[in-house]
């Protein structure tokens, strides 16, 4: 792991090169995630620049002090724009929170300027938390947990260990910083800002995904100008876990079209 420190703390990051000539990417998780899951994503280094990070409070990253919400929303869209000025990157991928941050840093940070790309995957301009889960994330961590993976929320059709692997993940970064993610999730609502948004963009679905819809994408489409939607059978809301392949064949089409722009 790479770090850099920015606003007082250190954000962890790993970059991965090959012969890519392409935009440089950077891939964000979602709540109580790490850049473990774009383990596979490494595998587009020969289309370009791959770099994969750790918001703060998880993983390596320092923690910071932040309120759920705009706050903490603020702080991880800090992350980001550090860790894509350290690299250089200037196409952004999130996953559910982290495409929250990511059309949060294209929306309200200077860095949107040199963008040249988002990618939007398992995520929507509004991403509201059923009451019963934000209960036990705040009293319940294990039944928390345990909800998440149930049926076509996080996995669709995974091995039993991809889900052990998701849910030890989680229960190390803690109860308190999943719970400051998914409340961040809940406070987040740019459905009237996303058509600002002026840089190419792919919002990609998981064909079973109850967490964040393919509708939600559906929104993400028609509301920025320059958006393509994508729809990855037979996985749910990490489709990245699940569906690497198809999920990276439509990645590198995406950066080649950036590339050419």
């Amino acid at each position: 792991m790479e770090y850099v420190t920015h606003h007082g703390r250190r954000t962890a990051y790993r970059v991965s090169e090959g012969d890519g000539e392409g935009p440089g990417i950077l891939f964000v998780h979602g709540s109580g995630g790490t850049h473990a899951i774009w383990k596979a994503q490494a595998r587009l280094r020969d289309a370009a620049p791959v770099v994969s990070m750790d918001l703060s409070g998880h993983g390596e990253s320092d923690d910071v002090d932040a309120e759920p919400g705009p706050e903490a929303l603020a702080a991880y869209a800090d992350d980001v724009v550090a860790v894509a000025e350290e690299t250089g990157a200037t196409v952004l991928c999130g996953n559910s929170l982290g495409g929250a941050v990511v059309q949060w840093v294209a929306l309200e940070r200077d860095y949107a300027a040199r963008l040249e790309g988002l990618v939007l995957q398992g995520t929507g301009a509004k991403l509201a938390v059923l009451q019963d889960l934000r209960e036990w994330l705040a009293d319940d961590f294990e039944r928390a947990i345990e909800f998440l993976h149930g049926p076509d929320r996080v996995f669709h059709d995974a091995p039993a260990e991809y889900a052990e692997l998701s849910m030890d993940a989680m229960r190390r970064t803690g109860r308190a910083v999943v719970e400051r993610d998914f409340l961040t999730c809940h406070r987040f609502d740019v459905r009237d800002r996303v058509s600002t948004i002026d840089v190419p963009t792919l919002a990609v679905a998981g064909e079973h995904d109850r967490l964040t819809p393919p509708r939600y994408h559906e929104f993400l489409a028609s509301e920025i100008p320059s958006c393509e939607r994508a729809v990855i059978e037979d996985a749910a809301h990490l489709a990245m876990i699940e569906q690497p392949e198809a999920f990276n064949a439509l990645l590198r089409e995406f950066l080649g079209r950036v590339a050419n722009a």
